[in-house]
């Protein structure tokens, strides 16, 4: 009866323990099948291996193709320059706002409502509004030849097309900073009031409250925030094919150009471009994390 009631013990700890697993199987099982899935796929095509346009031998020849383009050096630092520096805005903007609808106190109020939209905003309808705003035809270029600060719309600056990338990375601004934002706030409303108040009579001035005591505790989600923002300028694809330059291309842009070419040997091409794009985003997270973990140490 013992040995029953022990092995019925043994039974119903081993569902506790696999009961959040379980919880978990349908949101994993769709990660495993179409990301992990899709990742495999594209590694085993990017080696070589593609029957269906008659290529059944595994080989690095593809991948030593792309890394010897000289268009590759100039699509990855195209990409990483969009992506740390809108990564980069995003982040010091996003936790400056948060700090500040802390200090206001707005939870209820319409402005704690209206930072929030951007974020429901699809990024091809940012595009399009930002576009209309800013464009050498757009409504800032006619504000200001009403005005007469400029005589034509070809003097107003060029924010699309351009080397610079200022419209795109406007566009992730405009949409991150909120996301940034949210995600900081959530974290900063719940550290002790006790901490600020005990620093301000220790005659702390409101500055150096926010850098040694709100900042350092609100560091973990800032960190996550700008991963994740990072993660996706990376990888995006729809805004840089749109108002992107035709030379250098995004990584994401010239892996779609060659998945289309009618040249179907240009196919594994593509993977091997993906393949890379997600090793490189993996790396530099990676990178990052480590490079914060010892900074993060000191707060545990």
């Amino acid at each position: 009866m013992e040995r029953k009631n022990n092995s019925k013990r043994r039974a119903v700890a081993f569902l506790d323990l696999l009961k959040p697993y379980i919880y978990l199987f349908p949101a994993l099982g769709v990660i495993v099948v179409f990301f992990l899935g899709g990742f495999i796929l594209a590694l085993i095509q990017s080696l070589g291996y593609f029957p269906a346009i008659g290529l059944d031998d595994f080989t690095l020849n593809y991948y030593k193709e792309v890394l010897s383009d000289p268009q590759f050096l100039e699509s990855l630092g195209y990409t990483l320059y969009i992506a740390a520096v809108s990564t980069a805005i995003s982040t010091v903007l996003g936790t400056i706002l948060a700090y500040a609808l802390l200090k206001t106190s707005l939870k209820n109020s319409i402005i704690s409502f209206l930072y929030k939209i951007p974020i429901a905003v699809p990024h091809l309808v940012a595009a399009l509004m930002i576009v209309f705003i800013l464009s050498q035809g757009g409504v800032m270029a006619r504000f200001f030849i009403k005005t007469g600060l400029i005589t034509e719309t070809a003097d107003f600056p060029a924010f699309f097309f351009t080397r610079n990338a200022l419209g795109i990375i406007i566009i992730y601004v405009w949409k991150e900073i909120p996301f940034v934002a949210f995600m900081v706030y959530a974290v900063m409303k719940n550290i002790h009031r006790n901490l600020g108040e005990v620093a301000s009579t220790l005659n702390a001035s409101e500055r150096q409250v926010f850098c040694h005591v709100i900042l350092p505790l609100s560091m973990p989600s800032i960190i996550s925030a700008s991963v994740i923002v990072f993660a996706f300028s990376f990888g995006a694809f729809e805004i840089p094919y749109l108002l992107g330059v035709t030379y250098p291309k995004t990584m994401s842009v010239w892996a779609y150009y060659s998945y289309i070419s009618s040249d179907l040997m240009e196919r594994p091409v593509a993977m091997v471009i993906n393949i890379v794009i997600s090793l490189i985003c993996s790396c530099l997270v990676l990178i990052y994390y480590l490079s914060t973990k010892k900074y993060l140490r000191r707060w545990d």
